[in-house]
């Protein structure tokens, strides 16, 4: 698992991990990004979309739900998704399962349109973008 070399101008987007064969047939994880610059690195979607970290959740438990879960889709995996290394997979109280970072659930922010859309950083102060 190696990093692509960092390239100081502009959003550039290096892969950061590549999971075990099963979570490859997942086709929303093929792997995870990191997207640098010279003062931005966050996590995204193989598409190139922001994930984020909820401060109210606990560590491999999500507690945005319902309406919350509206405005801030979760990341979702599949059944038979496997997580590697600091990525896994969690139980959420609906029964799916949901990509975490450091067994912090993963989000997406309905408001972020295009890749590099960080528009969810910092809403009400418990909604940032997950760091690597």
């Amino acid at each position: 698992m190696k990093l692509l070399k960092y390239f100081p101008t502009a959003l550039v987007i290096s892969s950061l991990f590549f999971f075990a064969t099963s979570a490859l047939a997942d086709h929303h994880m093929a792997k995870a990004i990191k997207v640098n610059s010279a003062k931005l690195s966050i996590l995204t979607n193989a598409k190139g979309m922001t994930l984020y970290t909820f401060d109210k959740d606990q560590k491999g438990k999500s507690n945005c739900s319902g309406g919350c879960a509206k405005k801030w889709p979760p990341f979702l995996a599949t059944n038979t998704s496997k997580g590697e290394g600091k990525f896994t997979v969690i139980n959420r109280a609906d029964g799916t399962k949901q990509w975490a970072y450091k067994s912090q659930p993963l989000y997406f922010w309905f408001k972020d349109k295009k890749q590099g859309d960080v528009t969810g950083d910092g809403v009400k102060g418990v909604w940032h973008v997950a760091r690597p």
